[in-house]
Formats: structure tokens, C-alpha cells, sequence
């Protein structure tokens, strides 16, 4: 999931901002506290285990998995993008434009947590697990949430030194080459548990990836292991996991943390009480509550660090149901959401406004504001009487029942996460204001931990949910709005958006990338597929006297548990 585009201050090995910190604050953990034990709150639940997936695609999951994860790096919070030198010795080479190839080199001691050294095998796991075709994995089996990286990979091969060569497809390009994720499943364990075969037949690398999907990781090895500063002891699916130190750990600054937990507490208010009795010592709320946190913030003993996060909210619609499927009705109902009312009503007195692009946020270069002219999330009334009319609907007014030219009475459902107030009072809102206009939206919740599942099986009719994202854009038009994304759960289609598409990754210019990615943000508004309401503000909670390292990052998708390996208990 992707947000917004910042200005890159650079490319580093290990993170330049994470080894800062440890240099400064040291690394040795022990202190006063006299814990052994850190407990992280997780917001609300995952359905998955494998990330790669359209079920696996969720911020809580890759928050809990993000201690143990192998990847190819994150972004601080100044948006530069760092290695993890647990797996990489330097960062990766362009070595050819046409076609696009880029060199990887492994730290020569690269390891999975089980000792298992981390290998070709591995890229080009990664690279069947997210292809979209089928010559390398059943796709009703693997379900990738976005194909865009592994459906242009040509080969992936290494070399006699050891390093590790991705070829492109011809004519292809990236100007975001450097943030591909190249590794995450350990092969070898997909090998020892019956997928021998994985390389060679598509039903068996689909059944591979089934299995890290729904295989809980433990200590022996089953399942998912990472390349990360801690390793799994025990976990349950959506609840919690619990780590102890990786001692097979190759970065180069390790983990202190005895014993970290990260579980499920949903819903804010459960933390802010959890927080006050000691029983957790921190957690990043995915809803910004002003008034849990005027609560928290009474606690001298607890600390609130609120910052402009990379979550931003928005509805979707099923653009397969009945009434959906047509673009003026869509046109009509993102018109009469009134979303300044929303933001208003949600944060009085934070003062977070409408979001206008689905790509860039005011403060970027590259915004332009796509929304406010088109009308969509004004709450204009009259407007949208005034397309449905015109598009031959009756009924678009208070008290009435909005009829299809044929003479269907319009009516559908709006999905919400249940324990989240934000997103609720979002869907009340929405009801009333479509009410205006001669729809009756019912509301139905979305149980915790469901959310993967409701996305990915297109359960709804409209929905809000949240995008997490990094700094890096090219990947988004794709994800978002491409006819075959795996992400796109409203099954949006336009042949000239997936034209425009194909364009903002043709380049090597970020400059021009981003007047591409404008261009498909410019013909995919009049279609109301997606009406973005606000990036939501952040804030995290923690224990000072408890746990030391947590910081604000807006940039990367794990928030402030991205430099989690330098984290220590007091």
C-alpha cells in the first residue's frame, strides 16, 4: 500500500537515521526499568500470513511481522530509502537501461533464522510469488496484491562473484528501480515442507504460497521466517506473535529486546485504558483519537508523539454491483458526500482538511488537485440531483426513492471497520447525506480482523478503509486503478486509465513519472471509483520509563516500528 511521494534525500546501506541513533543513544540495552519483556499494541487483527497476498496486503500484519520480516529495505523519516544490510553489502547498481538490469550484492553472511543462507532461490521465489502469470503459480492460488515489479522481471540470475542480476523486460523501466522488494519468502523452508518442485510446476509454487499464507510460524521453522533482528517463539493468526532475540542476525545493529510482544488490542480507547495500567508499553492506534489522547496526555508518566502520517482514508465502490456499475450514479453519490463535513466533525479540533489527489499531498511538488473540480465530496445536493436526472434516474430527492431509468429503487450497503469511530461516523454521515438524494445506504460493520478478507472477496458494495504507504509513488496508479491489480477490490476497469498507466513507469525521470502519474489521476476522478476523504493525522503512545527508541516516521508503512532493531528496555 502506497501514499505519498516525498523528495528523496538520498540512498544509504543499514540506515543512515537508524545507525545514527544508535550511535548516539548506544545499543546495549539494560537499564532501570529491570523489564525483560516489551509488549507493542497492534491496533487490530490480520488475516494472513503472507504479505504478498490480496488478503496479506494489511498494515496490521505488516506491523506484527515487521521484526522478523526480510525485505529490501524502508525509508526513515526524512524519506531516504536504506538498505537492510542484513541481506545487502552495498546498495543496488544500475548496471544497464536498455534492458533494465539491476545487480544485487548479498552481505556475504546473509541468513535466514534458521541459519539457512539467503539465496538466488529466494529472488526468484519472490519473483513467481508476485508475477501474475500463470507459467509460474496458479493465480487462484496465489492472488498477488500487485503484480507490477514480478510481471516485468526477464530473469533473475547470479553471477560467478556472488551477485545477484535482475533482468527487466525489454522496453521496460523504473525510476524507482532502487525500492523494488526482491526478497521475503525463505525458499529452502517452502522446499522442506513439499514444494520441491515450486520452480518447475505452477500448481506446486501456488500451493507454496498457500502454505506461508496459512502457516503460523513457531520457533522450529514452520512457516514464515525472516531475516530480521528477532525471530518467532510462539503466534496466533491475527492476535499476537512473540519474539526473542535472532541470534543468526547479520545487520549490524542488533536487537536487545529479550522478549517482544505484539499484540491485538482494538480500537483506541482499549489501548489508552491498557496503557494506563501498565499492562502494555506502547502502540501506534490506526484511529487518531483527540479525545483518547487529552486522556492519555493526563498520565505524566506516558508519552503522545502525534505526527502527519501515510494513512489516508477513503471510499471505494463495487463497481460490479447493480446500481454501482453505472458512472453517473457513482458520480451523484461521491458528490453528495459532503467529506469537509466529515473531516470536520471527526478531528474539531485538529482541523484536518479534504484530500485532493490520490497521489500526492499538499506539501509535494508534484500535487495537483483533481478532486475539488470535479465536484466529488462537496456535499453539493443540487449537483448531484442534477446528474441523475440527467442520466435519467427519478426519485433523487429527500423523502423520495431514487428509481433507475428502468425502475429500480437504488439501494446498497456501506462496509466500515466495527470498532473504529472515524471510519463509523464517516458511513452515518454518508448515509444522510445520500438519503438527500433518495438512497438508502444501510450500514454494515466490518468484524475486527475481517477486513483482508472482506477486500479481497470484494464483500461490499461501497467501503471505507485506509491505504498505508511509504514515500515511494510509481507503484500507486497501478495498484490502485490498474484493470488486473490485485488491489483493486472494486474491480475498476478503463482501457485508457491502464494505458496512461503503463506510462508512468517508462521512464527514468521522476519528474516525468510524476506528470504521469497526474495524467492517470486526471482520467480515473470523472470515473468515481475511489473519493480519498483525508490522510488521517498519527499519533503513537509509549512508556518512557519502560522503552526507549520508538520515533515518528511517516514515510515508511511500519510507522514508528521502523527502526524497531534499535529499540531497548530502560
Amino acid at each position: 500500500m502506497a501514499l505519498t511521494r516525498r523528495a528523496l534525500g538520498g540512498l544509504t546501506l543499514g540506515g543512515s537515521a537508524a545507525l545514527t541513533l544508535a550511535a548516539c543513544g548506544g545499543n546495549e540495552g539494560g537499564g532501570g526499568s529491570g523489564k525483560t519483556e516489551l509488549i507493542w499494541a497492534i491496533s487490530s487483527a490480520w488475516a494472513s500470513w503472507n504479505e504478498n497476498t490480496q488478503a496479506g496486503n494489511n498494515s496490521y500484519g505488516h506491523q506484527a511481522m515487521y521484526p522478523m520480516a526480510a525485505g529490501s529495505g524502508d525509508f526513515d523519516p526524512e524519506a531516504n530509502y536504506f538498505y537492510d544490510d542484513a541481506i545487502f553489502a552495498a546498495a543496488p547498481e544500475l548496471v544497464s537501461e536498455a534492458p533494465m538490469q539491476i545487480k544485487y550484492t548479498l552481505n556475504e553472511n546473509a541468513q535466514w533464522s534458521d541459519g539457512k543462507p539467503v539465496r538466488l532461490e529466494d529472488f526468484i521465489f519472490q519473483w513467481y510469488s508476485v508475477s501474475g502469470k500463470a507459467e509460474h503459480a496458479n493465480q487462484e492460488k496465489a492472488l498477488p496484491a500487485a503484480s507490477d515489479w514480478g510481471s516485468q522481471v526477464a530473469s533473475i540470475e547470479q553471477a560467478e562473484d556472488g551477485t545477484i542480476l535482475v533482468t527487466y523486460a525489454a522496453g521496460y523501466s523504473d525510476p524507482e528501480w532502487q525500492f523494488a522488494s526482491t526478497v521475503y519468502l525463505p525458499s529452502h523452508v517452502a522446499e522442506a515442507n513439499g514444494f520441491a518442485d515450486w520452480q518447475t510446476d505452477p500448481e506446486i509454487m501456488g500451493d507454496a504460497i498457500q502454505y506461508f499464507e496459512t502457516t503460523t510460524p513457531t520457533a522450529d521453522g514452520a512457516g514464515i521466517i525472516g531475516t530480521g533482528p528477532y525471530k518467532v517463539v510462539e503466534a496466533k493468526l491475527g492476535e499476537y506473535i512473540v519474539y526473542e532475540i535472532n541470534d543468526k542476525y547479520q545487520g549490524s545493529v542488533k536487537g536487545t529486546v529479550e522478549k517482544l510482544t505484539l499484540k491485538v488490542i482494538e480500537g483506541t480507547e482499549a489501548i489508552v485504558t491498557e496503557m494506563r495500567q501498565g499492562t502494555i508499553d506502547g502502540a501506534w492506534p490506526s484511529e487518531f483519537s483527540e479525545e483518547q489522547n487529552a486522556k492519555l496526555a493526563e498520565d505524566p508518566n506516558m508519552t503522545i508523539e502525534t505526527f502527519t502520517g501515510s494513512i489516508w482514508l477513503h471510499f471505494d465502490s463495487n463497481t460490479q454491483n447493480e446500481f454501482l456499475a453505472d458512472v453517473p450514479l457513482r458520480q451523484a453519490v461521491f458528490t453528495a458526500i459532503n467529506v469537509p463535513d466529515i473531516c470536520a466533525k471527526n478531528y474539531p479540533e485538529t482541523g484536518v482538511p479534504q484530500k485532493l489527489s490520490h497521489f500526492f499531498t499538499p506539501d509535494s511538488p508534484y500535487f495537483v488537485d483533481h478532486i475539488g473540480p470535479s465536484g466529488q465530496g462537496s456535499g453539493d445536493i443540487a449537483a448531484a440531483q442534477t446528474i441523475l436526472t440527467t442520466a435519467g434516474y427519478t426519485g433523487a430527492a429527500a423523502g423520495e426513492t431514487l428509481t433507475t431509468p428502468d425502475g429500480k429503487a437504488v439501494a446498497f450497503r456501506i462496509r466500515y471497520a466495527d470498532t473504529d469511530p472515524v471510519r463509523k461516523l464517516a458511513a452515518e454521515l454518508a448515509q444522510a447525506s445520500l438519503a438527500e438524494i433518495g438512497i438508502a445506504l444501510e450500514l454494515v460493520s466490518i468484524p475486527d480482523g475481517e477486513l483482508g478478507n472482506v477486500l479481497a472477496e470484494t464483500d461490499f458494495d461501497l467501503i471505507i478503509f485506509g491505504w498505508i504507504g511509504s514515500a515511494a509513488f510509481t507503484v500507486q496508479p497501478e495498484q490502485y486503478f490498474g484493470s488486473k491489480s490485485g488491489s483493486n477490490y472494486g474491480k475498476y476497469s478503463n482501457p485508457a486509465v491502464d494505458e496512461a498507466i503503463a506510462k508512468v513507469r517508462s521512464t527514468y525521470d521522476l519528474d516525468e513519472a510524476a506528470e504521469f502519474t497526474n495524467a492517470v489521476d486526471a482520467l480515473a476522478v470523472p470515473d468515481a471509483y475511489t473519493l480519498p476523504i483525508m490522510d488521517e493525522p498519527q499519533a503513537f503512545y509509549m512508556n518512557p520509563a519502560v522503552i526507549e527508541g520508538p520515533s515518528a516516521n511517516p514515510a515508511s508503512q511500519a510507522g514508528p516500528l521502523w527502526n524497531i532493531r534499535e529499540w531497548k528496555l530502560k
